[in-house]
């Protein structure tokens, strides 16, 4: 998962009768614009829906366009527009296969006037509904029972506004060209699952997901870009007819995360964006807001330099975030966006730093400086939730209820009280507040947790049975550190204690949005049941590893060294800094549950290819770079 934004757009275009602009559109279905074109440029036809202006001699301009013809009668009241529409389309094109003769919804009712800015303004902070209706092949395919009512209403009561909820339609075409029918019984699924979000006032976009790469990838070679055109049309038809009727609290959005890596790609981007409209229009009913794909794509004709912020994620051995460098890439990158779009409500689609794979200290940081950030220049922003990150469905509770407050409930100008961790990527050991770490078998001594205070002050502090400590006694406060007195620690740990977590204490400010939670950790070095295996003999599965844990019940990392001395993958971690060097990534060559460690059959096929044995280093929390709090593992060959 990478990064997305998401350019919100009106759901109708208004066309000035003035000379169209270079690769502007001059025509195609529904199109009333102007079919004239600047000076040096043609209006030439790139499918049925779409005429642009391309380089090329005036008088070759083509001037034939669709015709249709509408009707409509509505009546406009102060706060809403009640509609009773009835909208019939016919259209025609010279040299396409692709041609229209649908007739559009008719809906009856109050539907309430939104714009596109003020959609998005009240859709922040949103959720995405993830790993879902998006899953392949269908709903439930991945990790995620079918979706309910009540996941709605927790998301809601958590204080989120909207909802982002990403379907696939790859598995579900029950036609072939040209009608390309998609499964009614899967239309009307998604038709369920909006109900399900608009019934509550949450603010809803749909999307056409993982269809991206599936088949509309215009990048891929021997691309048939007429086929994706015309499914692409017929697709969005058919969604815009069924959820036609829909309130005013449902927006659509063209294409999750399109390849796109030239300015090629991406003006045929912009014609799907067009025929997305058009589809959209065509269907009739209600006017909705639509959500058009800009795209990340590197294209200097539209971000110029823009990068993707600093990730913060376990791959690589980044358990570290925070830096001037990371919050000003986010910065600086979200203001070149809002530079290039100065007039345009844009809407962050994905972001994420998982409480299941991301050490606290850093991930507050993050959530931090991307919401504020954002809020600063007016973007809304949809959590990506893949049901194995925030929110667990089944138990209706959120995982990292701390980010989650720093999300629905700060501000552009909230100051949240932050717990301090190593920044600096040239560090050889790691340092968090987020923990209180007191190893297995030394003396309990006082511990001083840097703080960013960021102008509040502690208020209290409570623990895990609900008490309140006592500032002077339990802790104090000195400078920008926490101290708490061994007097207190005594109270939960000795140097015997069994590892684990011990005692969560909850941190509340006097302002701002933040609460974290500091966890007590007794440590030791964990113990394999194992230490070694011969590839060729697990090749094919992943190999489980069962471990005794020593603290947190998690990995930090792993680091993969060939005997040779060389790095098993990614040799140009190399570069990267000593927490990072050689280290593989999370979930595509490791994993854990609450009994193993586990390695994926792809490190185990890496190694089986390199030909060369290969050690795998299992590193902890507290990091310390391999050097205590790690266990290895040998693969053979």
């Amino acid at each position: 998962m990478q990064a997305l934004i998401v350019v919100a757009l009106a759901a109708i275009f208004q066309y000035a009768q003035a000379q169209v602009a270079a690769y502007g559109q001059c025509g195609g279905s529904g199109y009333s614009g102007s079919t004239s074109c600047t000076s040096g440029y043609a209006c030439t036809s790139q499918n049925a829906y779409y005429y642009q202006c391309v380089p090329g001699s005036a008088t070759s301009t083509t001037t034939s366009k669709a015709t249709s013809s509408s009707t409509t009668t509505t009546t406009t009241t102060s706060k809403s527009t009640t509609l009773t529409t009835t909208t019939t389309s016919k259209s025609t094109a010279q040299s396409t296969s692709q041609t229209s003769t649908s007739t559009g919804s008719t809906c009856t009712g109050t539907f309430s006037a939104i714009s596109a800015s003020n959609f998005v303004a009240k859709l922040h902070p949103g959720w995405n509904l993830g790993n879902t209706l998006d899953a392949i092949p269908n709903e439930g395919s991945w990790n995620n029972a079918a979706v309910v009512a009540s996941t709605f209403a927790t998301v809601q009561d958590a204080g989120f506004n909207g909802v982002r909820i990403p379907v696939t339609y790859a598995y579900h075409f029950t036609g072939s060209s040209p009608d390309w029918t998609v499964d009614p019984a899967w239309l009307q699924r998604v038709s369920d699952v909006v109900d399900m979000s608009t019934s509550l006032g949450l603010y809803t976009i749909v999307n056409v997901h993982h269809d991206s790469w599936i088949w509309a990838d215009v990048t891929a070679s021997g691309a048939n870009l007429t086929m994706i055109e015309e499914k692409f049309y017929r697709l969005w038809y058919q969604i815009g007819t069924k959820l036609a009727c829909k309130s005013s609290l449902v927006a659509f959005e063209s294409i999750n995360e399109p390849p796109c890596t030239d300015s090629t790609h991406g003006a045929e981007i912009n014609k799907l964006n067009k025929i997305f409209l058009q589809a959209i229009n065509d269907a009739g009913g209600f006017q909705f807001p639509a959500c058009g794909q800009p795209l990340v794509c590197g294209a200097i004709w539209l971000f110029k330099s823009l990068r993707y912020p600093v990730p913060l994620l376990q791959s690589l051995g980044k358990t570290i975030w925070g830096s001037d460098a990371d919050k000003a890439t986010v910065s600086s990158d979200f203001q070149l966006l809002r530079n290039n779009f100065t007039d345009v409500p844009i809407i962050l689609g994905e972001y994420d730093a998982s409480p299941t794979n991301t050490e606290p200290a850093g991930r507050w940081k993050y959530v931090d400086e991307v919401v504020l950030s954002a809020l600063g220049l007016n973007f809304a922003c949809i959590l990506w939730d893949n049901g194995l990150d925030h929110l667990n469905r089944d138990t209706a509770t959120w995982r990292d209820p701390n980010s989650i407050s720093m999300i629905t409930k700060s501000t552009a100008s909230t100051s949240n009280s932050l717990p301090d961790s190593t920044e600096d990527a040239s560090a050889t050991t790691q340092s968090s507040s987020a923990y209180i770490f007191h190893e297995y078998g030394t003396e309990v001594t006082q511990q001083s947790l840097p703080f960013v205070f960021n102008g509040n002050t502690l208020s209290s502090i409570t623990d895990s049975a609900g008490s309140t400590l006592t500032s002077g006694t339990d802790y104090s406060v000195s400078g920008s550190n926490i101290i708490f007195t061994a007097s207190y620690l005594s109270k939960h740990i000795t140097s015997t204690t069994s590892p684990g977590i011990i005692a969560n204490l909850t941190l509340k400010f006097s302002g701002g949005d933040s609460s974290p939670v500091v966890q007590l950790v007794q440590w030791k070095t964990p113990t394999l049941s194992s230490k070694t295996a011969v590839a060729s003999s697990v090749s094919g599965s992943d190999l489980s590893i069962p471990i005794t844990w020593g603290g947190l019940p998690r990995i930090a990392a792993v680091k993969a060294l060939t005997t040779s001395g060389t790095y098993l993958v990614d040799d140009w971690t190399v570069y990267l800094g000593p927490l990072q060097q050689a280290r593989t990534t999370y979930s595509s060559q490791y994993n854990w549950d609450s009994s193993n460690v586990i390695l994926t059959s792809s490190a185990i096929s890496s190694v089986i290819s390199a030909g060369v044995t290969t050690v795998f280093t299992f590193e902890f929390f507290p990091r310390d770079n391999g050097v205590v709090n790690a266990v290895n593992f040998t693969l053979t060959v």
